[in-house]
């Protein structure tokens, strides 16, 4: 299938991502917080409005996450708050429950949001409500994608693939494009938290051999639409021929704030932590630009998925 060209990505500013709290209306089997609602409360209004604060001189760009940013209280003064210090980009991680509620949609587009990043896991109920683990969660995640484009905002949604919806990639793409999405990101798996080896890791995290045709065909569909398309956390020996649309290689310089302190650059965390290059990654022509696949799926399953582009 011939390939049209994409938009170019647009570039984003380096940005900061405030990490309000952990509780969430979802309870996701796949979850890379895990159990942190467990453990740690909300951030109080006060805390989170001095790093905003603190940020602006360095940042262009701030992010509202979580845990699920629109069930704290004080969200919407967040929000203005970052408009009033004059943050251009100003964007809610979501899994776009709340926006649902199209007077909280209108509240939040008020106050100066205007990037949104919902969260859609399934082209259907059952599988996104099944990967969510609450019914109904489908039904609001679409009609929070459809307020909001309604609200005339950009709307970029990020999808993780599973072991369980990663077959139905096509058909989550033609869902996407057909909601009317700006952008979509497939993302895999990261295994951590609820996805961990000691918890979901064997029901959750698919094989990338086995992935390959889905994710390809899944760009396919957004390409031949005429919006963006991206990936995150694949690596490029199965992104051959579809190299550009690594989320990688566009992903703004990011200082997070959660809940055990600050991660001064996820991309510095990413390669140093995160993420690991097998032995025969020296000898692709990706070699500097791909960030190899998660570590936790290489101590699973090794390196033999892995073959290096030489040509």
């Amino acid at each position: 299938m011939k390939r049209q060209p994409s938009r170019k990505l647009r570039p984003v500013p380096d940005r900061v991502d405030v990490k309000v709290g952990f509780a969430c209306n979802n309870k996701c089997r796949f979850c890379v917080q895990g159990r942190k609602r467990e453990k740690y409360g909300r951030r109080d209004v006060e805390e989170l409005t001095g790093i905003i604060e603190k940020n602006r001189d360095r940042c262009e760009g701030v992010v509202f996450t979580g845990g699920e940013p629109s069930l704290h209280p004080d969200i919407v003064d967040l929000v203005t708050k970052a408009a009033e210090l004059g943050y251009p980009s100003i964007q809610i991680q979501t899994n776009g429950r709340m926006f649902a509620y199209m007077k909280f949609a209108k509240k939040m587009s008020r106050a100066g949001a205007n990037e949104f990043s919902p969260a859609l896991h399934g082209h259907i109920a059952e599988l996104h409500d099944y990967l969510t683990t609450v019914p109904g969660s489908f039904e609001q995640t679409v009609q929070g994608i459809r307020n909001l484009k309604e609200l005339g905002h950009n709307v970029i949604t990020n999808s993780v693939i599973t072991r369980s919806n990663f077959r139905h990639l096509p058909e989550l793409a033609e869902k996407l494009v057909d909601l009317g999405v700006d952008q979509y990101q497939l993302a895999f798996v990261h295994p951590v938290g609820s996805a961990g080896p000691d918890m979901n890791f064997d029901s959750v995290v698919p094989r990338f051999e086995l992935l390959k045709p889905y994710l390809h065909k899944a760009l396919d569909v957004g390409l031949e639409a005429g919006i963006t398309v991206m990936t995150e956390a694949v690596p490029y020996c199965y992104l051959k021929g579809y190299e550009e649309y690594a989320g990688e290689k566009v992903m703004p310089a990011t200082r997070i704030f959660d809940a055990e302190g600050i991660i001064e650059d996820y991309r510095e965390y990413r390669l140093g932590e995160g993420k690991l290059k097998g032995p025969a990654c020296e000898k692709c022509l990706h070699y500097f630009d791909c960030e190899g696949p998660w570590r936790e799926y290489a101590e699973r399953y090794g390196w033999n998925e892995f073959i290096p582009i030489e040509e």
